[in-house]
C-alpha cells in the first residue's frame, strides 16, 4: 500500500456521506432543537464556533458528568473534547460542585470585595507557577489583553510579537501571521480588525531563532506573547533549546516575556512553566483552573509588579482598560480553589498523562499498521494526530497540512460511535474521570474509520 494522500482520500466522499446520513437519522431531537434555535440564535447556536461540529448541526447536550456527555437523543459519548480544555478536570467534579453551591447559597456570587479564597488562590498560583503577584479576570483572553496593555505601558514600546497561527483567545493583536519577506499580515478570516495588524504586531514563525532576534533587535517590541507549545494548529512542540534562546534574547533586548498556559496546563500541575523552567515575566491562564466556571488569572514577577505601579499616570483601578466588574468574583474564586486543591492535583496528572500516552500509542499502532504518513504529538494529558510524516515545527506548516474533509470524516465517524473529540483539531484531552477503556474505545473506533477509508 502506498502512503500518499490518494491511498486514503479516494473513498472520502462516500465515507463522509454515509456518516452524515447516519448522524442525521440518529439525532432527530438535536436536529429539531437546532432548527428551533436557528430562528433566534446567530447560526443556530449560542456562539458561532459551535457551528463547527462535523454533522452539519451540533448535538445538543442534556447532561455532562465526569468524562461523559449525554445528548437529547439519549446517546452517551466518551468526551475527549472536555470543553476544549475548560472541562479538563472533568464535568462537574464533586468538590467543585459542592464549593460553588455553598458559595452561591450561603456566601454570595459577586460582591466586588475580596474573599479568603482569593488569598488562597493567589498563594497556590504562586506555588505552582512561580510568579509572585496575581490578578484575576473572567477569561484568559481578558488576562492576555491586560498583560499586553501593561507591557506596552511599562516599556513605552508599541508592538507585540506573536507566532503565526498561535491562539490567545480573541485578542486583536494576535490575529496576525508572518507574511512574505518578513512582513506581518492579518490572519485570514479576521473579523473587523480595528487596525492593520502590522501596526500593533510582529508575527514570526515558532522555532525560528533568527527571526526572533531580528524582530527583537528593532527595539520596538514591548513583549513576546507565547504558548510554550503551540496548540491551535495541532500541538507544535518547541525545538530543543528554543525556550532557552527565547528567554535569553528577550532579556538581551529588554523585551518582556508572557507565557500563556491556558491550553498547555495539560503538561502538569505547574504547566510547562514549571516542567520546563521557563521564567516568564508575566503568565496567563484560564479555562481549566475553575473547572469551566468563567475564570482567568494574570501572574507577574515582583519586578514587573513594581514597574507596573511606578507608572504614576496609569489608571489600573478604573478606566485604564485593565480589569472588569465581575473579575475576581467570589463564585469564580471558590471554583478555582476547589479545582486546584481537590481536582487538578499532582495525583490527577499522574493518572491523565499516562492515558494520553496510551491514546497516542493506540493511534500510532493504527497509523503504522496501515503505513499512513501521519504522526501523533503529546503534551502531558493532551494528544493530537496530524496528517504529516513528521510533526510540524511551526504553525504555518501545520496549517498547510490540514485536511478539513478528512478531519470532518474522522470526527463524525467517532461521534456516530460515541466518541467526542475537539471539532477544531484532532485533539484528545484526558480528565481525572477518563479510563483506559475509554482510550481503548477511541483506538478501536479510529481503526474502524481508517479501514473504512482504505476499503
Amino acid at each position: 500500500m502506498t502512503n500518499d494522500a490518494a491511498s486514503y482520500l479516494g473513498n472520502l466522499d462516500e465515507c463522509l456521506n454515509r456518516e452524515l446520513g447516519r448522524f442525521v437519522e440518529s439525532n432527530p431531537h438535536s436536529r429539531e432543537l437546532y432548527e428551533r434555535s436557528s430562528r433566534s440564535l446567530v447560526g443556530g447556536v449560542p456562539m458561532p464556533w459551535m457551528m463547527r461540529w462535523a454533522g452539519g448541526f451540533p448535538i445538543f447536550a442534556r447532561m455532562a458528568l465526569g468524562a461523559r456527555i449525554i445528548d437529547v437523543d439519549d446517546h452517551t459519548y466518551i468526551d475527549f473534547c472536555l470543553g476544549d480544555t475548560g472541562a479538563m478536570p472533568g464535568h462537574g467534579p464533586a468538590a467543585v460542585v459542592a464549593a460553588i453551591h455553598e458559595q452561591a447559597a450561603a456566601h454570595g456570587i459577586t460582591t466586588m470585595l475580596p474573599t479568603e479564597n482569593a488569598a488562597w488562590v493567589g498563594e497556590e498560583l504562586q506555588r505552582r507557577f512561580g510568579l509572585d503577584r496575581w490578578m484575576f479576570t473572567l477569561t484568559a483572553t481578558d488576562a492576555n489583553r491586560a498583560a499586553l496593555r501593561i507591557c506596552r505601558e511599562v516599556t513605552g514600546r508599541p508592538k507585540v510579537l506573536i507566532y503565526s497561527y498561535s491562539y490567545h483567545g480573541s485578542v486583536d493583536e494576535t490575529f496576525a501571521v508572518a507574511g512574505p519577506n518578513g512582513t506581518t499580515v492579518s490572519r485570514a478570516g479576521n473579523v473587523g480588525a480595528p487596525v492593520d495588524p502590522s501596526v500593533t504586531t510582529t508575527a514570526i514563525e515558532f522555532n525560528d531563532i533568527d527571526a526572533l532576534e531580528a524582530a527583537l533587535a528593532t527595539g520596538e517590541i514591548a513583549c513576546v506573547l507565547a504558548e510554550p507549545a503551540m496548540t491551535n494548529m495541532g500541538i507544535v512542540l518547541p525545538d530543543p533549546g528554543y525556550h532557552e534562546a527565547l528567554r535569553e534574547l528577550t532579556r538581551k533586548y529588554e523585551t518582556l516575556l508572557i507565557i500563556d498556559e491556558t491550553h498547555t496546563f495539560s503538561a502538569g500541575p505547574g504547566g510547562c512553566t514549571t516542567e520546563w523552567d521557563l521564567e516568564p515575566d508575566l503568565f496567563t491562564i484560564g479555562k481549566a483552573i475553575g473547572s469551566g466556571i468563567p475564570a482567568g488569572a494574570l501572574g507577574m514577577t515582583t519586578e514587573m509588579n513594581e514597574r507596573m505601579f511606578s507608572q504614576e499616570e496609569a489608571d489600573y483601578e478604573d478606566t485604564g482598560g485593565v480589569g472588569g466588574t465581575l473579575a475576581g468574583n467570589p463564585f469564580s474564586m471558590a471554583a478555582i480553589r476547589a479545582t486546584l486543591s481537590e481536582v487538578l492535583t499532582p495525583e490527577a496528572f499522574a493518572h491523565t498523562i499516562p492515558l494520553a500516552t496510551r491514546f497516542a500509542d493506540g493511534v500510532m499502532s493504527v497509523v503504522e499498521e496501515h503505513k499512513l504518513p501521519w504522526n501523533v504529538t503529546q503534551l502531558g494529558a493532551r494528544a493530537e494526530y496530524r496528517f504529516e510524516v513528521e510533526p510540524a515545527r511551526n504553525g504555518t506548516q501545520a496549517h498547510s497540512a490540514s485536511l478539513p474533509g478528512l478531519e470532518r470524516f474522522l470526527h463524525l465517524h467517532a461521534l456516530n460511535r460515541g466518541v467526542l473529540i475537539t471539532p477544531f483539531h484532532n485533539m484528545a484531552l484526558m480528565s481525572p474521570e477518563t479510563s483506559e477503556s475509554d482510550v481503548d474505545r477511541h483506538t478501536e473506533v479510529f481503526g474502524e474509520a481508517v479501514r473504512d477509508l482504505l476499503a
